[in-house]
């Protein structure tokens, strides 16, 4: 018996990260070859905007994926909200030169207050949020804050593109397969005070770092390229990452509904409370995680030394100020 469809909205989704992800969904390769989808995909209210839409509308017509079972273009986000099973957050305020923290916190605040409460009222109760637009992770904590009706573990923001690098550059280092490098994490933020850990990390399932040898590589290249990154790809490209942040939003939603291999984890942001790694409860804050049924679990009982100890409250810390920016800003 075929499935039913799938509502799927995308915001932001006339950018070019909506542009390389909606292949994925339309495919099957996010959430399986037989889940059909139904597109909402939600822009600016704005005339160029709009045409531009329409014109990724008329691109997916033109490549007759047969699970597409229907597309709606707005600019309103209580209609691309309506009935959702999954949304993925991909437009936000861009910050702009000399732009402080708290001045992005702010527009975004505004953002995400609105979009939470039309998703408490719109969506389906058992939706699946994934946000994306920066500061992600403080952003998702001000839509679930302003969603109280869906669950809170039902939100998440995306450090999966900070895993899926960190894989990719241990699996160059050790000169491996990429299908032979696991367990790498991604802990916090998606920020430059991510903590990119291989310490639970294996390689054809031999400890990474017995494979790799070099501690001075690990510290002084490999945690500093992970967490740059993003600015690298901006300064080489002169444009976001899309086709890899694509990919990673892909991942991110094929393990959360679909489930994770057996002793694989994976890193997403989620709800930190009740954390067994003495991080303060109700951030969004990445740890490792494995998925079935489509729910996550935290993996815990991993050994943690003093140096990711560290490196672990540093980016917390960086958390509460933003949280703490972020609810001052709505009580306002």
């Amino acid at each position: 018996m075929a499935k039913a469809p799938m509502t799927v909205c995308i915001t932001g989704a006339a950018g070019q990260i909506g542009y390389a992800l909606i292949p994925h969904l339309c495919s099957g390769k996010t959430f399986g070859p037989d889940q059909p989808v139904k597109l909402h995909l939600l822009d600016l209210d704005i005339e160029g905007v709009q045409t531009a839409l329409q014109g990724v509308r008329m691109e997916i017509e033109d490549a007759t994926y047969p699970l597409v079972k229907g597309i709606v273009c707005t600019g309103d986000a209580k209609v691309a909200f309506a009935g959702a099973d999954a949304v993925i957050m991909l437009g936000a305020f861009p910050r702009k030169d000399g732009m402080e923290r708290k001045d992005l916190l702010a527009k975004n605040c505004g953002i995400f207050k609105e979009q939470g409460e039309l998703l408490n009222t719109v969506a389906s109760k058992s939706v699946k949020v994934l946000v994306v637009g920066n500061p992600a992770n403080t952003n998702c904590l001000i839509a679930s804050t302003c969603a109280p009706n869906i669950p809170k573990e039902n939100f998440s923001a995306l450090t999966r593109l900070d895993h899926n690098r960190a894989i990719g550059q241990l699996a160059i280092k050790a000169d491996a397969a990429l299908e032979d490098v696991m367990n790498g994490i991604i802990w916090g933020n998606h920020s430059s005070t991510q903590y990119p850990d291989i310490n639970h990390a294996t390689v054809k399932g031999k400890p990474a770092k017995e494979v790799i040898g070099d501690e001075a590589w690990y510290t002084g290249e490999f945690i500093p390229c992970i967490q740059k990154r993003g600015a690298a790809i901006i300064a080489a490209r002169k444009l976001s990452s899309a086709l890899s942040a694509a990919q990673a939003i892909s991942d991110h939603m094929h393990d959360w509904v679909l489930g994770t291999p057996p002793g694989k984890y994976v890193s997403m942001a989620v709800n930190s409370t009740g954390n067994k790694y003495g991080v303060a409860d109700d951030l969004i804050y990445s740890f490792p995680c494995t998925c079935s049924g489509g729910k996550w679990t935290i993996v815990d009982g991993l050994a943690i030394d003093d140096f990711s100890k560290e490196k672990m409250k540093a980016t917390e810390n960086e958390l509460l100020e933003e949280k703490n920016m972020s609810m001052e800003i709505l009580k306002a």
